[in-house]
């Protein structure tokens, strides 16, 4: 690799003898791949077409045949072969540069401009019959085998800008994800939701059951962390008076890395004022299927060799019955840990010290028995109180709130509340959250005081919802791993 850098700065120093810049300012094009094709896919196989193009992008291939070569040139928008031919560029005044310093001078790699007509080769190839090219940028390292495109699973994501040069596949993944995230923000604001920032660095973390990161602000003396969730904010803006609110961005949580988690990861959460968890089921299936449906022009989708119908209306099930249905427990008849523990136990499930509660207890059985088949969308209903500690206790099931997860695929998509408004509740919950963590759990809620404090001003009723937006690009894009749909997931540090 040094002696292949060092032959190709040899050849940068060479454009630059000729005068021609190696790393070019701008360099104006008149079209792209895709556009040529398209609109010129009548031109006849052995003719040309007096069309002044000018295109530009990387050269992916080369084939040499004396005086004439054929390259393949990649811009965004796809490939198109150059014909070069020597008689031709030489014999145009205009051309800086001739076709054996194009042939000695330009590799794989080089990004580079050319100028010319159309003509359709006699296999039929849309080729662009160059008069005249230009040296846009020199690359000093070669590019990953075409065929085989980039085997290793981690040099792809340490190295995503080589995995999206030989990768249609991954340039397709991240296109399909930037286009779905303006879909969802305009789905919203259709409906008369405002988009508004809320801080990332916090003095309190709240809004989920996770590790933050901690920093420090040096000028105040202050420490800070980044935020787990953006709810706690939203809120307060509904308490403000918006009835329609959401943030999609960036949310971090110092946990473990996995297919399905990455430390930084991104979601949407809405809050509609005078709204329920039952509202949110039906603005989650509208949202999800429509922008499934303008996506792929369907909502039935195959992931991972599944066939999974998003079209609504989907699956409600209560987390009671979803467990009593897999296992044959009855959590319901219950009033004592040790004799639900036992039960799991005899079915052969495992019970968590930290499941010190009969609610805690039906979440470790849903987890262990349950979510891993949950493959077409289902909503899962009325969790215990124990661990949502910011939902509204459900109306007619004592010990329960108004929660649901979507599940699809076997993966949790969303999670959605009627909200919690009533501040001696919530304070009651947070503060003994806080003993939690004093105890070691260090997931758990702080006392967010400023929050109490809005809640007491009063905010009116509201439904809550939050969705993944990774998960969801995995499963619009067919993705197993939460790192293919990541432009720059973290990694351990490379070993040495």
């Amino acid at each position: 690799m040094s002696d292949l850098r060092e032959i190709r700065l040899e050849k940068a120093k060479a454009l630059k003898g000729l005068g021609q810049e190696p790393y070019a300012v701008r360099y104006a094009i008149t079209h792209h791949a895709a556009s040529l094709k398209a609109d010129h896919k009548d031109l006849p196989n052995g003719q040309e077409r007096l069309v002044n193009v000018s295109v530009a992008g990387r050269v992916m291939s080369r084939r040499v045949m004396g005086k004439l070569a054929f390259f393949n040139l990649a811009d965004e928008t796809g490939t198109l072969q150059l014909y070069l031919e020597k008689a031709t560029i030489d014999g145009k005044s205009e051309s800086s540069t001739s076709f054996s310093q194009l042939i000695d001078l330009v590799d794989t790699g080089d990004w580079i401009g050319v100028s010319g007509i159309l003509r359709r080769t006699d296999r039929g190839e849309l080729s662009v019959k160059v008069f005249a090219w230009q040296m846009l940028s020199k690359s000093l390292q070669s590019l990953p085998d075409k065929w085989h495109g980039l085997t290793d699973i981690e040099t792809r994501y340490r190295q995503r800008y080589l995995d999206l040069i030989v990768s249609p596949q991954s340039r397709e993944t991240f296109k399909r994800r930037a286009l779905m995230v303006s879909a969802i923000r305009r789905w919203l604001d259709q409906r008369g939701f405002l988009e508004i920032e809320t801080p990332v660095l916090q003095s309190e973390a709240g809004g989920a059951e996770a590790r933050p990161f901690i920093t420090h602000h040096n000028t105040l003396d202050l420490p800070l962390y980044l935020r787990i969730a953006t709810e706690l904010h939203l809120k307060r803006l509904v308490v403000g008076g918006f009835e329609r609110v959401y943030e999609l961005g960036r949310i971090f949580r110092n946990e473990g890395i996995s297919t399905r988690h990455n430390p930084e990861f991104t979601s949407v959460e809405v809050y509609q004022a005078f709204a329920d968890y039952l509202d949110m089921m039906n603005l989650t299936e509208e949202l999800i299927s429509s922008v499934c449906a303008q996506l792929l022009g369907s909502t039935k989708i195959s992931y991972q060799a599944m066939e999974i119908d998003l079209t609504p209306p989907w699956r409600r099930a209560t987390m009671h019955d979803l467990v009593k249905e897999a296992t044959g427990i009855d959590f319901t008849t219950f009033n004592d840990r040790d004799d639900a523990a036992a039960a799991m136990v005899e079915f052969g499930l495992e019970v968590p010290v930290k499941a010190d509660s009969v609610g805690r207890l039906l979440n470790e059985a849903f987890e262990q028995s349950v979510e891993s088949n949950l493959h077409q969308p289902t909503f899962v209903m009325d969790y215990p109180i124990e661990i949502s500690p910011l939902a509204r206790p459900h109306r007619s099931q004592k010990g329960l709130v108004e929660r649901f997860e979507l599940f699809i695929a076997g993966r949790e998509t969303a999670n959605a509340f009627s909200e919690l408004i009533d501040p001696i509740d919530q304070r009651k919950r947070l503060e003994s959250q806080q003993a939690r963590r004093q105890a070691g759990d260090l997931e758990a809620h702080g006392v967010d005081e400023d929050f109490l404090n809005a809640l007491e001003v009063g905010m009116p009723p509201t439904g809550g919802l939050g969705i993944g937006i990774d998960r969801l690009v995995m499963l619009l894009t067919d993705s197993a791993s939460i790192r293919e749909v990541i432009a720059f997931p973290l990694l351990r540090p490379e070993s040495k």
